[in-house]
C-alpha cells in the first residue's frame, strides 16, 4: 500500500507525555504536516479546537493526566475531523459511540501512528 502524504495537512497533537508529544511533533512534521500543538491537557486541547478555523486530522490521547479526552473527541467528530485515538486501553474500554475510531495501543511507534492518520484523513 502507498504511503499516504501529510504534505500541508494541519494535525493536532493532544499527548500528556512531554516526550512521546515531542516525537510525534518531529514525525509528523518530517512526514510534511503542520503540527498543531501539541497540547496535553482536556482544556488545552478543546480551546485550541475552539479557536482553529481548519484542522485536517488529529492524534488524540485517549488519557491526558487521568481526565479522559472524550470531550475533545465529541468536538473534533462534531467538526468532522478525522481522528487516531493513542491509548493503553483496549477498544472495549472505550464508550461504543467512539468504536469506529481508528485506535493505536501504546506502546506504539511514531511510524505508525503517521500512517494511521494518514489513512484516516484519506480515506
Amino acid at each position: 500500500m502507498p504511503e499516504r502524504t501529510l504534505d500541508g495537512c494541519r494535525i493536532l497533537v493532544v499527548e500528556d507525555e512531554y516526550l512521546l508529544a515531542d516525537d510525534l511533533r518531529t514525525g509528523l512534521d518530517d512526514a510534511g504536516a503542520l503540527v498543531l500543538g501539541p497540547v496535553a491537557t482536556v482544556d488545552d486541547a478543546l480551546t485550541l479546537v475552539g479557536a482553529e478555523p481548519r484542522i485536517d486530522g488529529a492524534v488524540l490521547d485517549v488519557n491526558l493526566g487521568g481526565e479522559p479526552a472524550y470531550a475533545v473527541a465529541d468536538l473534533l467528530i462534531e467538526r468532522h475531523v478525522p481522528l487516531v485515538f493513542t491509548t493503553g486501553y483496549d477498544g472495549t474500554s472505550l464508550p461504543s459511540r467512539f468504536a469506529d475510531i481508528a485506535r493505536c495501543e501504546k506502546p506504539t511507534t511514531i511510524k505508525l501512528i503517521t500512517q494511521a492518520i494518514g489513512r484516516v484523513i484519506h480515506d
